[in-house]
């Protein structure tokens, strides 16, 4: 199969999975609540009301009514949320707090990878030495803590008591700090709008600001990283072709990482793909301790107002970005493993 029939295939069989997403989200805000919540509030004119129910088909019959909610769909109209100060489309919203969320996605994504990597490596080749008892108990523990207990202890240690001890510490909320530095955004990525300007300061600043939230979302998935990473790579340190290699006297390093690492890395890509979706989840925890202005602390927000507009846009876009993380991984299974693309 080639390269090209085989994402096509792959982008086919993620439509059915994404329309049973939006499925299941519109129908149980049907259930639980008032569709035409999602177009009209408290600050709607009287006088509108019957103009809107009529314009997105709410008096017409059930199977209808979710046709023409696709439609909206498609066409970019997504309802308007009501959680916000001034009720705004959700897209906008989207748009304007979608890359605070992506950036802090992404970096804490990259520190999982660059040091659980590693790490798995590292304890599987040192296997039941002190090195690996003390990456596994590292591994656990980040499988074991709440998010949220640990981004408040990390709050109270690296900020507060570094602080109270006259210690160089890190911010606590926000992107930068907006006493010091004026934010232009081009992109909506403060560390690309930073570098646009030629603003270094405001660079590091805004970096100084993503370690603590990053390090805290990124801290599960990397010890899942880790811990896959040691399993693959003992799994794969038993192979007849390892053996092999070692017969022939080469190297503890070549035989890791050149025969042993791209074979060990196929189940972890797995972990890393599926990981980067539920960043997403876990954003809603951690934006909402540091005060991250993204999409996490606006969707804790719809929640608790009943913003079912807002609700469903949330729920919308992390299936969205699930199943184009699903497809990206099956792309670099196909690298990793051309059998598997031809399969």
């Amino acid at each position: 199969m080639k390269l090209r029939d085989f994402i096509l295939r792959r982008i086919v069989l993620a439509i059915p999975v994404v329309f049973g997403v939006v499925t299941i989200t519109w129908f149980l805000a049907y259930i639980v609540g008032d569709p035409v919540s999602m177009y009209i509030t408290e600050r709607t004119p009287d006088a509108a009301i019957p103009g809107i129910i009529e314009s997105h088909g709410f008096n017409e019959p059930l199977p209808v009514q979710f046709f023409l909610y696709i439609t909206n769909l498609l066409q970019g109209d997504w309802g308007t949320s009501t959680s916000t100060a001034t009720d705004a489309p959700v897209l906008d919203i989207i748009a304007q707090r979608f890359p605070a969320t992506i950036e802090l996605a992404l970096l804490s994504m990259i520190i999982a990878i660059i040091l659980g990597i590693p790490l798995g490596i590292i304890s599987a080749t040192k296997k039941d030495k002190p090195v690996d008892h003390i990456t596994r108990i590292f591994a656990l523990a980040g499988v074991s803590m709440p998010i949220f207990w640990f981004g408040l202890m990390l709050k109270y240690i690296l900020f507060f008591q570094f602080k109270a001890w006259g210690l160089p510490y890190l911010p606590s909320s926000n992107r930068y700090n907006i006493q010091l530095y004026d934010h232009v955004a081009t992109t909506g990525f403060i560390l690309i709008d930073s570098l646009l300007v030629g603003d270094i300061r405001l660079f590091f600043d805004a970096l100084r600001h993503m370690a603590m939230p990053a390090f805290c979302l990124g801290y599960l998935v990397l010890a899942i990283i880790t811990r896959m990473m040691r399993s693959s790579m003992l799994e794969v340190l038993k192979e007849d072709y390892i053996t092999l290699a070692k017969s022939k006297g080469l190297t503890q390093r070549i035989v890791v990482y050149r025969h042993a690492l791209r074979n060990a890395l196929i189940p972890t890509v797995t972990v890393i793909g599926l990981a980067f979706g539920g960043l997403m989840t876990g954003a809603v925890l951690t934006e909402t301790i540091f005060n991250w202005p993204g999409l996490g602390r606006w969707a804790v927000r719809s929640i608790l107002q009943s913003d079912l507009a807002g609700i469903n846009g949330f729920t919308l876009l992390v299936a969205l970005i699930v199943v184009t993380s699903n497809l990206v991984v099956d792309l670099i299974y196909g690298t990793l493993d051309p059998r598997i693309r031809f399969g």
